[in-house]
């Protein structure tokens, strides 16, 4: 007989509902707190959408990051961030730092003689040096940038909203978007809260973790609706309850599957994903709870229609007394 890893029993009885009021609560709280965050502190855009230039230094001594600063410092080139990149997969001998130079009022991108003279600079402080990547990007592209990447959101919101509207009930629908919503939101919140760069690899994370959190609440809710036609007597708290774990062996499975390729990448993909995948890796952890804790309550508060019972049949004996 084949051995089976089971993350969980195949047969579970777990009240989602025992403390409904708890968990949806803490949904509106971390919705009302990162948006309170992310309008106090706003986010820490990066060159996509602020404009400037991004130098990417590599050598084979320390990153000195105050040494770099001081050489910077006479060239009065505006405002200037030098943080070093620490990666496991680097080598012993190789240091890895990025230089970033905000574009100044008026200009569209910092010109080719600052970029130069940063260089030069730069060799001074390590002559060993090396200038892997320089990136350029106008205010003017960013702003429109940062217009696009809402747009993006927006729209995959509305579309998914028409999809299951069209696909299921009006109830589940609202409840996938909230739910979507609700992990975004968050999402951002903790993206705000710790200051961490937020750029187009972002927007693209937060547009997967859209499709990733209605792919797992779809599958429960596809499973409610079996349910509704199959148990027309049920209440439908306790078959929310036996559709969620009906379906919790699914969700559980592609949830750590997906986490264990997320770690992978994590670990071993290097600096330049590194912010796309931990995005990710909230996605995934945020959209589970969502689906299990946020969505089903929202249909459960609107109640589905279930007005598609099927008609008494008539006896022989009910028309026997009817006159012709």
């Amino acid at each position: 007989m084949a051995f089976r890893l089971k993350l969980v029993p195949e047969k579970t009885n777990i009240d989602f509902f025992r403390v409904q009021w708890l968990t949806f609560g803490l949904s509106i709280f971390l919705i009302v707190a990162s948006v309170v965050i992310v309008g106090v502190k706003g986010l820490n855009f990066g060159v996509d959408f602020l404009g400037g230039t991004t130098i990417r230094t590599e050598s084979v001594n320390p990153v000195d990051v105050g040494a770099y600063r001081d050489a910077l410092q006479p060239l009065d080139i505006g405002e200037v961030t030098i943080t070093e990149v620490n990666d496991p997969s680097f080598r012993d001998d190789q240091h890895v730092a990025q230089v970033r130079i905000g574009a100044r009022e008026g200009e569209e991108a910092v010109v080719p003689e600052v970029i130069t003279a940063v260089e030069a600079a730069l060799k001074q402080v390590d002559p060993q040096i090396v200038f892997a990547q320089v990136e350029s990007v106008g205010p003017k592209v960013s702003g429109e940038l940062i217009w696009k990447a809402v747009l993006a959101v927006v729209a995959g919101s509305v579309g998914i909203l028409i999809y299951i509207w069209m696909r299921f009930e009006w109830q589940m629908a609202l409840g996938t978007v909230a739910a979507m919503l609700h992990d975004v939101i968050v999402t951002l919140g903790i993206w705000s809260l710790f200051g961490l760069k937020f750029d187009l690899s972002i927007v693209a994370a937060l547009l997967t973790i859209l499709g990733y959190s209605v792919n797992d609440t779809v599958v429960i809710f596809d499973r409610l609706r079996e349910n509704l036609a199959k148990y027309k007597a049920m209440p439908l708290r306790e078959m929310m309850n036996l559709t969620a774990n009906e379906t919790l062996s699914r969700t559980v499975m592609t949830a750590t599957t997906t986490l264990i390729s997320l770690i992978a990448l994590i670990v071993f993909g290097g600096d330049v994903i590194r912010g796309f995948v931990f995005a990710m890796i909230l996605g995934v952890l945020l959209g589970t709870y969502s689906t299990l804790y946020m969505a089903k309550n929202i249909v459960l508060f609107l109640g589905v229609d279930r007005g598609d019972k099927p008609k008494k049949k008539a006896t022989p004996d009910e028309y026997a007394n009817i006159d012709a």
